[in-house]
């Protein structure tokens, strides 16, 4: 399309004696001199193959008979190559709005709050925008005041505990292959650096939860034991999962004290136990991508604990979590949209279980991000 839209508003300006057009991947620069244009040989061009997702180029070019050297060349990208991230970065995690947009001073704080990975601060939301939608009064839209505010405290609770996370595991993120080049981990930032950040993202949070009721600040800060905690957990446990999703979803019990101003076990401990038992599936297959590493390092997951087991595990974890969303429904005496809904997610879920390469880090990290939208959806 591209293309197409460039040769008919240039035909209205030049009149050429000889054309070509060209499709092909390359590696995504934003500026071509001239001089590299003229030396390329249209000829010469691989022959049309379908571009990766990673990265490619649309290069339209049309030479005039008075204008031998002229070339019109339009680039469209939708992410860099991965040769080209690493030359920019020197190796670094895949570009993204962060390094694109943000001054380069504060770019590691922003991957060290992995502002550049959003998935982590959604499934910390859906759990608290489950439970707001719950506790709405019959027959009227959820508090979206309320939404926005716990939307900005899942967006500075998650960066804090990716935070925690990283000063704490410092040391063993250097040994692992998909952690090392974190910013605390590869120097870019100091611990005590990596301290005042945290400091600065807990403030923030704190001012979040001084805008709710009294019920909700309390319940809302004893999570912190929660937050530090975790990280910690895979050097003692087989378990760290399950203390995973026992902190993702708090927000399950907090988004409806801040509505209500207290708690209704029938309706929020099903809905919080569904969403523990959904963490330690799409966290169990998660954690298959890093088990070699995790084996040399001496830490501990489920996907180590389940091995061989672990479909069969993560099956009994999904039937616990569709019959606790189920549970809390029926104790909120929602209508029978919500369980077509439901059914259709168990469909999904059920076959994301059943196809996913538990031994592929590829399929894994693909079926974990499937697996969020499984549910969400």
């Amino acid at each position: 399309m591209a293309s197409a839209l460039i040769s008919r508003s240039s035909r209205r300006f030049l009149k050429p004696c000889s054309s070509s057009v060209s499709l092909y991947p390359a590696i995504f620069n934003p500026v071509i001199s001239s001089q590299q244009s003229a030396s390329q040989n249209p000829s010469q061009n691989p022959p049309f193959k379908l571009p990766q997702l990673q990265s490619f180029n649309f290069e339209f070019r049309k030479t005039t008979g008075s204008l031998s050297s002229f070339h019109l060349v339009a680039h469209v990208s939708t992410w860099p190559s991965k040769e080209n991230k690493n030359h920019q970065s020197g190796g670094n995690v895949s570009s993204s709005w962060v390094e694109l947009y943000l001054p380069r001073k504060v770019q590691p704080y922003a991957r060290l709050a992995r502002l550049d990975k959003p998935i982590g601060t959604w499934l910390l939301l859906w759990p608290c925008m489950w439970s707001i939608t719950l506790a709405a009064t019959p027959g009227h839209l959820p508090d979206f005041k309320m939404l926005a505010l716990f939307g900005c405290g899942a967006l500075l609770l998650r960066g804090a505990g990716c935070t925690i996370n990283d000063l704490l595991d410092r040391d063993i993120d250097t040994m692992v292959e998909r952690t090392k080049l974190r910013p605390v981990a590869s120097g870019l930032l100091t611990p005590f650096q990596g301290l005042c950040f945290l400091g600065f993202q807990l403030l923030l949070g704190l001012g979040i939860l001084l805008q709710l009721n009294n019920y909700s600040r309390v319940l809302g800060a004893s999570s912190l034991l929660l937050v530090f905690s975790y990280p910690l957990m895979k050097r003692f446990t087989f378990w760290p999962q399950a203390f995973l999703g026992l902190t993702f979803n708090w927000g399950a019990l907090l988004g409806w004290a801040a509505i209500k101003g207290s708690l209704d076990p029938s309706i929020v401990l099903p809905l919080y136990a569904s969403g523990v038992f959904w963490t330690l599936v799409y966290d169990t297959i998660y954690a298959h991508q890093d088990k070699e590493d995790d084996l040399k390092v001496g830490v501990k997951s489920t996907a180590l604990r389940f091995g061989d087991s672990t479909k069969e595990w993560i099956t009994g974890f999904g039937i616990a979590c569709l019959g606790g969303l189920a549970v809390s429904g029926f104790n909120a005496e929602i209508g029978w949209p919500y369980y077509a809904s439901l059914a259709v997610a168990s469909g999904h879920l059920g076959w994301q279980i059943w196809t996913v390469d538990l031994s592929s880090r590829a399929d894994c990290n693909r079926k974990y991000v499937r697996e969020i939208h499984c549910i969400n959806s």
